[in-house]
């Protein structure tokens, strides 16, 4: 995106333009490995583009531990991926950059009418036509997305992230007292919605001007607080008051599309270790420079006055 970071080539720019259906993954600080997609058919090999946004890193690591070739035109293939590598990434947090192209898909590739996000931890081992054809068209969805296969609720959720060290708890905490004070309550059998929390590694979408302007609303919440994506889904899905539609699949279909890789390591920032606010204050290097702003913008209202509703450990912090 020219001018605000995580810009590509020029070669790559002109490459998307043509990009109509995509296949998109992505790895940021080396944390994954490429994985090739199988049983896929011709059909789908003219049609999708797959395309593997990488940092600078990661690409430095591709080359360094799998073959990669250039085409004539100066692209960089690995396997069916074509490499996006993206510069002057936006934020220092390598996670939080991932979500620029897994949620604004849209926006750095604008042809594409049709796509399919996938963790770079995930190996497609389903035919993405099937894939549209299955969550989308056959409903006459345009946007799917899989359920979490422990919570509904995103209180649920944050407390998982936090057991698994997931980003700082403190910061864990004020996201949640924020969404509570807003008025978003715990998922129950009342809400419209079979669950507040996706499974997040896959999201399948027709890029319609609603979708987008979802996408575009998540991703302010990414970028205003933590860059864990699943605790920002229902609530924006919430604020928009059921205009915005989609299609959650039960996860034992999501376990049937992939198989799951182990990333290159657990952990991959020092801030997700944070236990306490004095923790953070006290080393202000933990603490992102450009991302998660809001919560260290005062709030309006009192948050010493929210109530969180209890969270019951009714799985392994999954």
């Amino acid at each position: 995106m020219q001018g605000g970071g995580e810009e590509m080539a020029p070669k790559d720019v002109e490459y998307v333009k043509k990009c109509k259906f995509v296949v998109a993954t992505g790895i940021f600080d080396a944390y994954d490995s490429p994985h090739q997609p199988s049983n896929t058919s011709k059909r789908s090999e003219s049609l999708f583009c797959f395309l593997m946004v990488v940092d600078e890193v990661s690409l430095e690591f591709i080359k360094n531990n799998v073959s990669v070739r250039e085409d004539s035109n100066g692209g960089q293939w690995v396997g069916i991926w074509r490499l996006i590598p993206l510069k002057h990434q936006p934020y220092d947090e390598p996670r939080r950059n991932g979500k620029v192209p897994k949620i604004l898909t849209h926006r750095l590739f604008p042809q594409a009418q049709y796509s399919i996000w996938i963790d770079g931890k995930m190996e497609l081992i389903v035919d993405p036509l099937l894939l549209l054809e299955r969550y989308l068209w056959r409903g006459k969805n345009t946007f799917a997305i899989a359920q979490h296969k422990h919570h509904r609720s995103i209180y649920e959720e944050a407390d998982s992230n936090k057991r698994r060290k997931r980003y700082a708890r403190p910061l864990i905490d004020l996201h949640m007292k924020i969404y509570r004070y807003e008025g978003l309550e715990p998922w129950s059998q009342h809400k419209g919605t079979l669950s507040d929390v996706p499974e997040g590694a896959i999201i399948i979408r027709e890029h319609t001007v609603l979708n987008n302007l979802f996408s575009c609303l998540w991703y302010n919440e990414v970028h205003l607080f933590t860059p864990r994506d699943q605790l920002s889904f229902g609530y924006v899905v919430y604020r928009l008051g059921g205009l915005f539609k989609f299609f959650m699949f039960p996860n034992c279909e999501y376990n049937s599309i992939f198989l799951l890789h182990p990333h290159n390591r657990e952990h991959s920032s020092k801030i997700e270790w944070a236990k306490t606010m004095e923790e953070l204050k006290k080393h202000p290097e933990l603490i992102e420079s450009r991302g998660g702003l809001g919560l260290w913008t005062p709030y309006p209202g009192n948050l010493d006055l929210v109530v969180m509703p209890p969270v019951a450990r009714t799985s392994k912090a999954g």
